[in-house]
């Protein structure tokens, strides 16, 4: 059923799921963290809640009314999707292609929470056209093998008038800026150590967005690398202020955090030296309806800009 990703977004999700590790020092948001502009130190995971209404008020769906229907393109255990539906009043369905993060999505939200879970393919969404007033997705586009078909699917399920607000880790555009020899074996090991198939640039993902025939007027779109720096380190001192998790897991979870210390490092260069840069995606349907729109690019498949 999933065969457009399952390959991509790993089963390991499911493994992390269950064994609790990500949840214990990431918290219920597996996300960076917002540190305010100029930085500030912050709780890591204060952070990652304040990083969804940051996004909120950057997106303008503060401005939306209650029972505003939002799908949560790859949930997680549902951090985003609580905050939405309890703090705003917004009817939420999240979606993701792990079973488990479906079932601890579900564990952790109260019935009173309008927000509800399932299993889906982002790039076969099962939802028909127009479904959402709002679509809504963090993080989710580097497991996507398929950019053009993951921003046709995104726009597809909004209805016309509806927001979608996006917010993904991207490379620098290497059409503007080739990479250096030494960026090149940077960005394949980081794709590599946690399966991504490749990262958009902001300017690439937005093209293809704009590409769909969907989004009236064009893609607004910003730079939020400052802003969330901070995660990359404060993920790796969560183990240093946090000791219980080493009495908690034991020597196997001690050495499957232990495992990611390097890739973080690496992300943290990356982002700081402007290899990858943080990219936040707001866009419009536009008042067309959508089957007609992507009838005429039958046939015409769209390459994902760099």
């Amino acid at each position: 059923m999933f065969t457009a990703i399952a390959g991509v977004y790993d089963l390991n999700y499911d493994d992390w799921t269950n064994d609790g590790i990500l949840e214990f020092y990431w918290g219920e948001h597996i996300h960076l963290g917002h540190y305010g502009s100029p930085p500030r130190k912050k709780d890591f995971l204060k952070a990652k809640s304040d990083f969804v209404h940051e996004m909120v008020r950057w997106g303008g769906l503060d401005k939306l009314p209650s029972s505003t229907t939002v799908l949560d393109v790859g949930c997680g255990i549902g951090g985003s999707s609580r905050i939405l539906a309890r703090d705003y009043g917004f009817a939420v369905t999240g979606i993701t292609l792990s079973p488990q993060q479906v079932r601890r999505a579900q564990e952790l939200t109260s019935p009173e929470v309008n927000a509800h879970f399932q299993v889906d393919d982002a790039l076969a969404l099962s939802f028909p056209d127009a479904s959402f007033d709002v679509v809504w997705s963090i993080e989710a586009g580097p497991h996507m093998p398929d950019k053009a078909q993951f921003a046709r699917e995104l726009l597809r399920v909004l209805k016309p008038g509806g927001i979608l607000i996006v917010a993904d880790w991207n490379q620098r555009d290497d059409r503007q800026v080739p990479l250096n020899f030494w960026e090149k074996p940077v960005m394949r090991q980081l794709l590599d150590q946690w399966s991504h198939p490749a990262f958009s640039s902001i300017e690439g993902f937005s093209e293809l967005l704009e590409a769909t025939g969907l989004v009236a007027g064009e893609v607004t779109t910003a730079d939020w690398t400052a802003e969330t720096l901070p995660s990359w380190l404060d993920s790796i001192w969560q183990g240093i202020v946090r000791p219980a998790g080493i009495v908690r897991f034991g020597m196997i979870g001690l050495i499957k955090s232990l495992r990611e210390v390097p890739t973080f490092l690496l992300m943290r260069l990356a982002f700081g030296a402007g290899l990858c840069r943080f990219g936040m995606f707001r866009a419009v349907h536009a008042n067309v309806p959508t089957s007609e729109m992507l009838s005429t690019q039958t046939g015409d498949r769209l390459t994902c800009p760099p």
